[in-house]
């Protein structure tokens, strides 16, 4: 799996798991849904993504998600 895809997948994962907390947990847990899209945002925007560097750091190839 290439860093793209990987990146993709862990927001889809956190994004889900955010929505759960939310339904099951507490109502504040929307707050983390909040914080993942600004975070997607910013990524988009600056091309900065925390999630990125992880992933990089760990060893996954970059790639090219949309070819």
């Amino acid at each position: 799996m290439t860093l793209d895809r990987s990146v993709l997948m862990f927001a889809g994962i956190m994004v889900l798991i955010s929505v759960a907390l939310t339904t099951y947990v507490s109502a504040y847990f929307v707050w983390f849904t909040v914080f993942i899209g600004a975070n997607l945002i910013q990524s988009s925007v600056t091309g900065l993504c925390p999630a990125a560097w992880a992933f990089k750091a760990i060893g996954i190839k970059k790639g090219v998600a949309f070819e």
